[in-house]
């Protein structure tokens, strides 16, 4: 597992926390916040699992997530 995962699912603790702060626990944005944690660690986990070495193209998406090749669209 990368180093790039874990420090993804800090800041996004990090923003999560912020928006409960901001917005109340029992809001929409802090919960939204916290599926996002959610699903980074599943990714984590699922990476944990899955113990291949990511590929090239994998590991260029992780340093560079904002690049057009690297976009996922949901349909």
């Amino acid at each position: 597992m990368s180093e790039n995962i874990q420090e993804r699912i800090q800041k996004e603790i990090e923003s999560a926390r912020e928006a409960c702060d901001v917005s109340g626990s029992a809001s929409q944005e802090c919960a939204a916040a916290w599926d996002a944690v959610e699903e980074l660690q599943a990714e984590a986990s699922h990476q944990r699992e899955k113990g291949t070495d990511k590929s090239s193209f994998e590991a260029y998406c992780d340093s560079n997530p904002e690049a057009d090749e690297c976009r996922v669209y949901d349909n």
